[in-house]
Order: C-alpha cells, then sequence, then structure tokens
C-alpha cells in the first residue's frame, strides 16, 4: 500500500529532527533520558502526539531525538513525557511549551500542494546535513 503525503511528511519530519540534531559525528541525545547514539538509531519523538495535533504534527519544534524506549513505553507509562516537557521549557521557554499545549487542539488543513511543498523542504534540509555528516 502506498502511503499518503502526510505519512511521507511524518516520515521525513522525524529524520529531520534526528539528523539536524546531530554532532559532527552523527550523535545525539535522547531528549528524555539524556542517552547517547547514533542519530539512525533513535527515533523523532513528539512532543504533542502526532496523531491528537494537526496544528503540531508537522512543525520541527513538535519533534526532537529520542531513544525507542522514551518514545515508546516510556511516553505512555514511564517517566519520559515529563523529562520530555522539562527538556522543552528549557530549549524554548515555558511561554511556548504553554502556547504548544493550548493549540494543539486547533486544526490545521493541508492541501495536496501544502504537503509536497513541505516534503521537498524536509528533504532539502535532510540533504544539508547528510552532507555535512560525510
Amino acid at each position: 500500500m502506498a502511503k499518503t503525503l502526510r505519512a511521507k511528511c511524518l516520515e521525513k519530519i522525524q529524520k529531520l529532527a534526528r539528523i539536524s540534531a546531530a554532532d559532527e559525528y552523527g550523535m545525539v541525545q535522547c531528549v528524555s533520558c539524556d542517552k547517547r547514539m547514533h542519530w539512525k538509531d533513535c527515533d523523532g519523538g513528539h512532543f504533542i502526539a502526532k496523531g491528537s495535533s494537526s496544528y503540531w504534527a508537522l512543525e520541527i519544534e513538535n519533534v526532537h531525538p529520542q531513544c525507542k524506549g522514551c518514545n515508546g513505553f516510556g511516553m505512555k507509562h514511564g517517566s519520559a513525557e515529563g523529562q520530555y516537557t522539562l527538556w522543552m521549557i528549557n530549549y524554548y521557554g515555558l511561554d511556548f511549551v504553554e502556547k504548544m499545549h493550548e493549540d494543539k487542539r486547533k486544526l490545521k488543513k493541508f492541501y495536496v500542494a501544502d504537503y509536497r511543498e513541505m516534503l521537498a523542504e524536509f528533504e532539502s534540509q535532510i540533504k544539508h546535513h547528510e552532507e555535512r555528516l560525510q
């Protein structure tokens, strides 16, 4: 089954979040537990869950490197969500994080042209970082 444009955009923004955070060795830190790993070995974890917010799902400020444990089980049943929140407040400031929570129920309508434009932009930025890390 072919992926929708939205699914392709979600895949690319998660890759962009991981690769853009990588240092010159390709290493990133999980925003929830501080574990260091290669950007290819982690997830692009959404702060505001992608399934519950069309407003934030495809915004880079909402997606950051997370180890697979924190992004999966840890966000639902562990302390990863709380640690992610503290990281977000430290990185973006309390006002921005509160604004994200206020806006998470807002609807954002995307058209095919919007998804195509986003996809091209994400791919361009990913290419830049792939070249940077060679």
